[in-house]
């Protein structure tokens, strides 16, 4: 009784630090190690000529020149279209103190109809994460708010920083990708999750 009223109350004071404005105490970071996902033999969702692959890294690119005008050390998983292990990436997060891991993908369904922004999160403070950039993804690029959601993605399990992992929109939906195609899409998202992680800094 007396653990359970314990865990009780931890999660009520993690649910009281999601609610706070400025999340300022959330996840201290010094290192944002940044994964554009798939690359090289991997190409992600593909679909009328994209490749999510590229997609990714152009957000990436956009995500650490912003955070480089903040003077934040940023690490990437990829420069180029490479292929990197799932195990990889993580392995390179864990030789990084003070860190947050964000891994950046683009969606797609067999529905073609099925269109938004979701983030994934494994751990308290990746769900804390996940949230800030949730409430700011889908308003900024103006489409569907399909959550923040808990998912056991190997990144997101293996890596010990807290790590979230961010589907910026479906490519497999008609309008959306040629939206996501645009430099406006891919700044926009890259806006949003940086002004996410900064909220939670």
């Amino acid at each position: 009784m007396k653990r359970r009223l314990q865990f009780r109350a931890w999660v009520f004071g993690l649910l009281i630090l999601a609610a706070t404005c400025g999340f300022s105490s959330a996840a201290r970071f010094s290192t944002v190690i940044i994964d554009p996902g798939h690359g090289g033999r991997d190409k992600g969702a593909y679909w009328g000529g994209v490749r999510e692959s590229t997609l990714n890294l152009r957000v990436a690119q956009h995500l650490e020149g912003l955070l480089k005008k903040r003077g934040i050390r940023t690490v990437m998983t990829r420069r180029s279209d490479v292929f990197v292990s799932l195990s990889g990436r993580a392995a390179l997060a864990n030789r990084y103190r003070s860190a947050v891991f964000v891994s950046i993908h683009f969606n797609a369904s067999r529905n073609r109809l099925i269109k938004g922004a979701e983030t994934f999160y494994w751990g308290s403070t990746g769900r804390i994460i996940a949230g800030a950039i949730q409430r700011r993804l889908p308003a900024r690029v103006n489409t569907v708010n399909r959550g923040a959601k808990r998912r056991g993605f190997t990144v997101l399990m293996q890596t010990r920083c807290p790590a979230v992992l961010v589907e910026c929109g479906f490519i497999s939906n008609t309008r959306e990708r040629g939206r996501c195609v645009t430099r406006w899409y891919q700044q926009t998202a890259a806006r949003a999750i940086y002004d996410g992680l900064m909220a939670c800094r």
